[in-house]
């Protein structure tokens, strides 16, 4: 049995970016894929880049890792931008928007928020199975191949929330949770595929979601230290796992 590590999310926090790679290394899983989001809300954003390219295999673009290529008029979103540089901004304009594989005879789709767009949100706690079947179509943003397939499982990030959900008999959604921004409980969040990487062949298969505590005060500090603007609404999402808003426009 094989296994593949995917994490999403991480918006710029080191200290649970690392609690998680640690544990991933610790499990002796060599494959990683990214779901985006990589920068943004926390304070570094830039070396949360470098250290993501360093050690996962695939990496998608999320909605933050888009927007802040933009123009942007308000200094929390500057104050990123100035901390990412422009050779990190170049890359993330490179990031691909899906991801397809096979893994124990499952044909399986990766992306950030949705298979409409990376800004196109799905909570499958809240919205209608009819919202749900559409993560698995195939739309203009999605390179299926020749033969126009549709995956069995469809994994995404975006929501900062884990969950495995199936939805039909064949098809199961799962969320991998957020490693830096987690909104459900505070602690680093990711998934584990168990299977059989890149096989056709049907095998046993299962998705696990792991939680990792990590140091939420260090990283606190940190942002502190660094200067980074709108701190108190940081916070109060790294300790209370509760959604702090849109950036404050200056």
């Amino acid at each position: 049995m094989g296994k593949v590590a995917v994490i999403s999310d991480i918006h710029g926090n080191m200290t649970a970016l690392e609690a998680v790679l640690e544990n991933i290394r610790e499990r002796g899983i060599g494959t990683i894929f990214c779901l985006g989001d990589l920068i943004g809300k926390g304070p570094n954003s830039r070396k949360a880049v470098e250290r993501i390219r360093e050690t996962c295999e695939v990496v998608l673009l999320g909605n933050w890792d888009d927007f802040m290529q933009k123009p942007l008029d308000f200094e929390d979103g500057k104050w990123h931008q100035r901390q990412l540089g422009e050779e990190t901004l170049a890359y993330l304009s490179t990031l691909p928007f899906h991801h397809d594989f096979y893994m124990s005879g499952k044909y399986i789709r990766l992306y950030h928020a949705s298979a409409k767009s990376i800004y196109h949100r799905v909570v499958p706690m809240r919205d209608s199975h009819e919202e749900k079947l559409a993560m698995f179509e195939n739309t203009e943003n999605i390179n299926a191949g020749e033969r126009g397939m549709t995956p069995d499982v469809v994994g995404f990030g975006d929501i900062h929330a884990a969950l495995i959900e199936p939805i039909q008999p064949q098809k199961t959604l799962f969320n991998t949770g957020s490693v830096g921004n987690s909104l459900d409980i505070p602690q680093a969040t990711y998934a584990i595929l168990h299977g059989e990487y890149r096989s056709k062949d049907p095998a046993p298969f299962s998705i696990e979601i792991v939680r990792v505590p990590y140091d939420i005060e260090k990283e606190i500090r940190i942002a502190k230290e660094m200067g980074m603007p709108n701190l108190e609404a940081y916070v109060l999402e790294l300790r209370e796992a509760k959604y702090r808003g849109a950036p404050k426009k200056a």
